[in-house]
Formats: C-alpha cells, structure tokens, sequence
C-alpha cells in the first residue's frame, strides 16, 4: 500500500486508520458495484461502522459515544474513500452531530445522544437547501411557527440526502419573517425532526436519481406538527449554530476527497507500472507519469490544509478560511486524481469491474457540494482578501 498512515498521524490515528481499513476489506468492489447497480443503500456497511463504533466518533464517551476529536473523524472517512468504499451513505451523522452537541439541551443529548451512538436511531439527514434559494441560506422559505406547545413546519427541501435512511433529521427554518428581523442572520431556527413521527403526517420524501448512488431526495412539509421540544438552542439563532457543523462538514468532506486522491492514486499508479504496451509499461511514459504524480502533490497539500483547518476547530477558534479552502484544495485534487487513473487505465476505466468509473462519478460532486468552489472564492475574496462583496 502506498498510504498506509496519514501525514501527521497520532499513533491512535494510525491504530484507528488500520481498523477502518481492516473492516472496509469485508467490502470489496463488486459489493459496491451491486449497490451502485441496484441503486441500493449499503445497509450492511453502515451497520458494520456502527457496531465498531465509527460513526459514534464524535458523540462523548458519557453519552456511549468513542469521544474522538473532528481530526479522528477525518482519518476514519478518510480511510473510508481510500479503500474504495463510500462514506457518504453515513457521514452526515458525523458533521451535524456538531450542532446537538454544542447548542442541544441536556434533555435532548440524553435522550438521542446513546441510541445515536448504538444505531437504534440514525441521524443522517440535514434539512438547509431549497429549489429557490440554493446556497444562499438566509432566503429559505420553510417556515416553522409557533403555535402552543407545537411548531407548524410548511415548505419544501431538496437535496436531503439520506433522508429515506434516517430516523432523525436536523432541520432549519424560517421562525421569524424576514422583513421582521434587525439583521439578516436571524430569525432563523434549528430543529431536531423525528422522521418516523413525521412520515405520512405532513411530511412527504420523494427520491431523485442521480448520476452515481448517493439517495438523496426532496422532502414536502405541510402542515407537519412538531413538539415545541424539538427546537435546539434559542429560536432565532439557527443559522449561527449551524455555520460551525458546516466548517466541521467541509473539513470531514475534505478528508473524503483526499482520500478517494489516495484511491486514484494509488490505482492509477499500480497500473501504470503493470500494463504494458509496445513492449514496456506505461508507467515508463512521462505522459502517463507527470499527470499521477501531479496529483499526489495536490492530494499532498490539500491533506495538509484539511489537518491545519481541523486542528483550528478543535483549539475553538474561526476556522471558516481554512475549512473552505481545505474543502476545495481536496475536490480538486480527488478531481484530479480522478482524471489521472481514468486516462491511465484508458478503456479499462469505464468497465465496471475496476471501480474506477464508479469513483470517478462519486468523485465530481464535490466540487459542487456541499459547496460550490466559486461560492469559496467568493467567501475567500472578501473575507479573506478584503475584496467587495460579490453576492
């Protein structure tokens, strides 16, 4: 293997990164070729991380969970993506786990917090994007009023990810009209949704198929009833307390992509040296090398920024530059290692038996979710370069 440990690995990182890859060899490439052809959710795989308590990282040790830092997290989807396997059919339990934790109740984090951690209740589905509104946030229309002892949710979300899959879903909405709030960012709320009270009450999923397996789907609320309960933190305030689980999610989201560039590296290079045409490998060829190697000092800069921007959350401080960037700097690498092993194994990489073709698919949303890179170099732009606002 060309990658068995992390750059700046801890000895307990590492110990975490061989057992991550020891339970993703129980799922080779034709499991996921099945998956990826029936369009099915990996049920198994994720029910193996659970056990070994993978997606429970995050979630205290007082809580059942394994107490891990943001940095653990990382190497575990890492490890994840450069065995082959898909973590984007779990990894959501990981980035919004940030909000119940910082902002939820003692009374919720009791209750949802162990069987989180156990796998009796799923929370993988993060309610935010809309049709009309995109990325930008702050014109979300689901509303969320107050009536008694209850909240009244109307409205539409898409690109829920998971949603058919999840027990519990993190959602924001509108509490407080717009044209009523002193400043853009309020008015705002967080919500945690039970699903299964939801189903059929109000609250309508509809799959959307896309270009790789990734289950996702748009959800239709009308006139669902929630507890007055489910709200976390203060009302009004959601979108501040979401802002740090999206630095969290784009760092965890970084470690993926840098791991599906260690995959493609990997695979690529390994190729390379085995395949030989006109009487010698093609690895021997600059052209087929200059592009692999490449990558890997993209891949090699881009896992450096993800250590620096999760090592910032974990201090507590601000780590909006750096999640973005890492974010970034990794979809683009993962992109181009993508790009390096299709070329290299030439017609091989579109069968089916190689995974290459699935990774690649997998491979191209990042750079559009769950943010967009010119949406980045906006933020960079002007927060980071002082430059006028773009949008």
């Amino acid at each position: 293997m060309l990658f068995e440990t992390g750059a700046r690995d801890t000895q307990e990182q590492a110990e975490i990164r061989r057992a991550v890859r020891q339970l993703c060899g129980d799922f080779p490439g034709s499991y996921w070729q099945a998956k990826d052809r029936e369009r099915a959710y990996p049920t198994e795989f994720v029910t193996a991380l659970t056990r070994a308590g993978f997606l429970a990282a995050l979630i205290p040790e007082s809580h059942g969970g394994s107490g891990l830092t943001l940095a653990d997290a990382a190497v575990i989807l890492e490890e994840i993506q450069a065995s082959g396997c898909n973590g984007s059919a779990c990894h959501a339990q990981m980035y919004v786990m940030n909000t119940l934790l910082r902002h939820g109740s003692a009374a919720q984090k009791a209750e949802f917090l162990p069987k989180i951690a156990t796998g009796a209740l799923r929370l993988q589905a993060f309610g935010v994007t809309e049709p009309t509104s995109g990325t930008d946030t702050l014109a979300l229309r689901t509303t969320a009023l107050r009536d008694g002892d209850r909240y009244i949710v109307n409205g539409q979300k898409i690109w829920t990810s998971r949603a058919e899959h999840s027990d519990l879903m993190l959602l924001l909405a509108r509490t407080t009209p717009r044209e009523q709030v002193a400043k853009r960012t309020e008015g705002l709320s967080v919500f945690l949704v039970d699903m299964r009270a939801a189903a059929g009450k109000g609250m309508d999923i509809r799959p959307i198929r896309t270009m790789m397996n990734h289950g996702t789907t748009e959800i239709f609320f009308d006139q669902l009833e929630i507890p007055a309960s489910s709200l976390i933190g203060d009302e009004g305030q959601g979108f501040r307390y979401i802002l740090s689980g999206m630095n969290a999610e784009r760092i965890l989201i970084g470690a993926e992509c840098v791991g599906d560039a260690k995959w493609f590296i990997e695979k690529a290079s390994a190729y390379a040296g085995e395949r030989e045409v006109f009487g010698r490998p093609i690895g021997q060829n600059q052209g087929v090398q200059f592009p692999i190697a490449r990558a890997y000092a993209q891949m090699r800069a881009a896992e450096l920024m993800v250590h620096e921007a999760a090592a910032l959350y974990q201090a507590g401080g601000n780590p909006g530059a750096e999640a973005n960037m890492a974010k970034m700097l990794a979809a683009e690498a993962s992109w181009a290692a993508a790009e390096a092993c299709v070329q290299t194994f030439g017609g091989f990489g579109f069968a089916e038996e190689y995974d290459v073709e699935r990774k690649f698919r997998e491979a191209r949303l990042y750079q559009v979710a769950p943010i967009s890179t010119n949406l980045i170099l906006s933020y960079l732009a002007e927060h980071v370069l002082g430059m006028p606002r773009s949008y």
